[in-house]
């Protein structure tokens, strides 16, 4: 037993790298959307098991296609400024152990959401895992400019999961979720691609500013923001959300697309890190307002 430990003391003593290995802002975000998704797939308290174990497992997963993510695409980050000292390139973990942390990660994902959840979780949990960690990191990023247009439909899919892990099916409005982040994606990822254009170009990746240049980038951003406002009201129209959505919906698309309107009329390089930190905003906002426009109906419908 003590051999044991002392054999995983430098593993232990590394937490830092494998937690850098999950991507946790990015999960953390993931698992937001996902909870979103729960919370409003039943009128009344979503049941704590769940709640509970649907989180943990989306996450886990998610954190698993991070890391998968990490080791396809050492070579490439280790030749990017913004990525150079990620655990793989700097050395902190080698390429062994991050296959097994991931399959470990994989693994605890999967007993979690079908033995606790559901197997449909499960499945589509899965799904998205090899959308993102082999479809679009394998295949798509390196062989289209569209590469995150279509890759996106992976990370649009926690609020689909939360939904399926509180009712066990793939609802209409679950996919009106879906379809927000899913039109989000492109313009939150290409403010990036212009901020990073050096980064991208020097590791031959075809993002849409390398292959097409900054100007269609800046024009596709306002395009595609100019969508999402669209595409935001749709839950307003469905029924999901009230006037404190819509207000929320017009007021966070509003300031997006100034923020795309301002990069494209101007050019500025600064502006594109600003769209981008914006649309972070954005996402949580409209999410955050479908959540408490939700939860006000339901005490106004039990003590009004």
């Amino acid at each position: 037993m003590v051999n044991v430990l002392i054999r995983a003391m430098p593993e232990l003593a590394n937490w830092r790298a494998y937690l850098d290995l999950c991507k946790p802002r990015v999960v953390a975000l993931l698992v937001f959307t996902a909870i979103g998704g729960m919370l409003l797939a039943t009128p009344g308290i979503v049941p704590l098991q769940p709640l509970v174990l649907g989180s943990l497992g989306i996450g886990l997963g998610s954190a698993a296609a991070a890391a998968l993510n990490h080791v396809m695409d050492r070579e490439a980050d280790a030749r990017m400024r913004r990525t150079g000292r990620r655990p793989l390139p700097s050395g902190s973990l080698d390429t062994t152990r991050s296959l097994v942390f991931a399959s470990i990660l994989t693994a605890l994902s999967m007993a979690i959401l079908a033995g606790g959840v559901n197997l449909l979780t499960a499945l589509l949990t899965l799904g998205a895992m090899v959308g993102y960690a082999v479809i679009y990191t394998l295949y798509l990023k390196r062989a289209t400019p569209q590469n995150i247009v279509i890759g996106g439909a992976a990370g649009a899919m926690p609020p689909v999961l939360g939904w399926a892990a509180v009712t066990g099916e793939v609802h209409p409005n679950a996919l009106l979720l879906f379809l927000i982040i899913f039109v989000w994606t492109p313009p939150h990822f290409w403010a990036l691609a212009l901020y990073r254009i050096k980064d991208y170009a020097g590791v031959n990746i075809p993002m849409l500013p390398v292959t097409h240049g900054e100007a269609i980038t800046r024009l596709h951003i306002l395009l595609y923001t100019l969508l999402l406002v669209a595409v935001s009201l749709l839950p307003w129209l469905a029924g999901m959300g009230g006037l404190i959505y819509l207000a929320a919906a017009i007021g966070f698309g509003g300031r997006f697309l100034w923020h795309a309107w301002r990069l494209w009329r101007y050019a500025e390089h600064a502006q594109a890190m600003r769209t981008f930190r914006h649309s972070i905003n954005y996402l949580m906002g409209v999410f955050g307002a479908l959540l408490i426009d939700h939860y006000v109906v339901l005490a106004w419908s039990a003590f009004g």
